[in-house]
């Protein structure tokens, strides 16, 4: 699925100046390195549905085993301990070596003997713990995505020297230490940095499954068809605290959600919980709803939150308009696509607006291929737009009792006519020191 920059700062999905990101929270990595994949999976939606199902199938295989998952014991410290033994530089430890020599070795080389005795544990506990991975998956049949990973771990550790260790549960012994610092440093070097990368795509594999139960998440149910589709029940935004639960049904014959309501109603969040539920699924993993069923889309596009380029001397209305036309260029292909737009036309008088407002819409709504979802104040529009038959009309409503707001946060079919801004001014004194001046 395709998607741009814009697209991923518009639903929230990484860090920026103003709010922590999603994928922070997802992050249970225990290393660094594993974060580095899971980055790499969260900037990349796939686009072919049986890879998506394929990663579906070992992140729930991973679920299934969360607690054995759980006790593995190698951390970021583990890997760095790691990293750091091969990048330093020792006293040359002998092919063989007796035990007095090691002994010999122990006394004269103090400070190199008790980092490569540190390191070797580390060293021992993460080969330890990879071969419990393979005892815990080496069964797994029908899941590409684990069983090529256990078969490329397994490769490695085959090696003879390292049979023995499956059963070693501790290295004490001053020759054994030096033995098997001798191995790692020497012959297994370059194997156990891809050992550590293996661990890490299955650290950030861990981070998928371990999110997808912390918070609750569903897996989707993907449908194989070259219209587009998407079904959500009870979908909410992860980050918000005792969050309501929309629902909501896209399809060719109707594709557009045209969605009113008052400021803070819930319209916005309501956008961005659609696209992340739409993307996150694309990720393989679950999302933020009870029940999702959808097609695989070709691309995601949102015009949530624009800015005006004073640099550039762009306007805040320019910037709108050359998103809409990027839009209508990636969406005129036919191919399946999902396009999230809030608030259109803000940057300009109300006519004006309701004018743009209504040519876009227009246009937008003639292609089947893809869906929509458009939120705006100007339900005035609403009337000109009733005679198509693919577009539905939802909003938020806002209930206003002794002038204080009770936001439903749940979505209603029919248009908004609610005008709560007057009220807002009111309320938080703003009329009261205009009056006062």
């Amino acid at each position: 699925m395709q998607v741009d920059k814009i697209t991923l700062q518009d639903i929230g999905l990484f860090d920026n100046e103003d709010h922590i990101g999603l994928a922070s929270h997802l992050n249970f990595c225990k290393s660094n390195g594993g974060e580095i994949y899971l980055n790499q999976f969260l900037h990349h939606p796939l686009s072919i549905l049986p890879v998506i199902q394929q990663r579906q199938q070992a992140l729930k295989a991973f679920i299934g085993c969360m607690e054995q998952m759980e006790q593995m014991k190698i951390t970021n410290g583990t890997c760095l301990i790691i990293e750091k033994f091969f990048e330093t530089s020792f006293k040359n430890i002998p092919v063989q070596i007796s035990l007095p020599g090691a002994y010999w070795y122990q006394f004269w080389n103090k400070a190199d003997y008790s980092l490569i005795k540190y390191s070797v544990e580390h060293l021992v506990l993460f080969v330890q713990n990879l071969m419990d991975f393979i005892h815990l998956f080496e069964k797994e049949e029908n899941n590409p995505v684990i069983e090529t990973l256990v078969q490329k771990i397994n490769k490695l550790l085959r090696h003879p020297d390292l049979v023995y260790l499956k059963e070693k549960q501790k290295i004490s012994s001053p020759q054994d230490i030096l033995s098997l610092g001798h191995f790692f440093l020497y012959r297994y070097k370059n194997n156990t940095s891809t050992l550590l990368e293996y661990f890490y795509e299955l650290d950030a594999l861990y981070s998928l499954a371990k999110a997808h139960q912390t918070y609750h998440f569903q897996f989707p149910n993907w449908i194989d068809d070259t219209q587009p589709y998407l079904a959500v029940e009870k979908a909410v935004h992860p980050l918000v605290k005792n969050a309501i639960g929309n629902d909501l049904s896209l399809s060719p014959d109707k594709n557009f959600l045209f969605l009113t309501g008052a400021n803070m109603a819930g319209k916005s969040t309501f956008i961005k919980t659609i696209g992340i539920v739409v993307y996150l699924s694309h990720i393989g993993m679950g999302a933020p709803a009870k029940k999702i069923t959808l097609t695989v889309m070709d691309g995601l596009i949102t015009n949530l939150n624009i800015a005006d380029n004073v640099v550039k001397g762009e306007s805040y209305f320019y910037n709108e308009v050359q998103r809409i036309k990027n839009t209508v260029l990636k969406i005129n292909d036919g191919k399946k696509n999902c396009v999230l737009i809030d608030e259109l036309f803000k940057g300009t008088n109300i006519l004006d607006a309701m004018k743009c407002s209504t040519k876009v819409i227009e246009g937008l709504q003639k292609l089947r291929s893809s869906i929509y979802i458009l939120s705006t104040h100007l339900y005035e529009i609403s009337e000109n737009l009733k005679h198509h038959d693919n577009i539905q009309f939802s909003y938020f409503e806002t209930q206003v009792k002794d002038k204080e707001l009770h936001f439903q946060y749940h979505l209603t079919p029919g248009i908004s006519q609610d005008r709560i801004g007057y009220l807002i001014l009111e309320r938080e004194g703003v009329v009261k020191l205009l009056e006062d001046l």
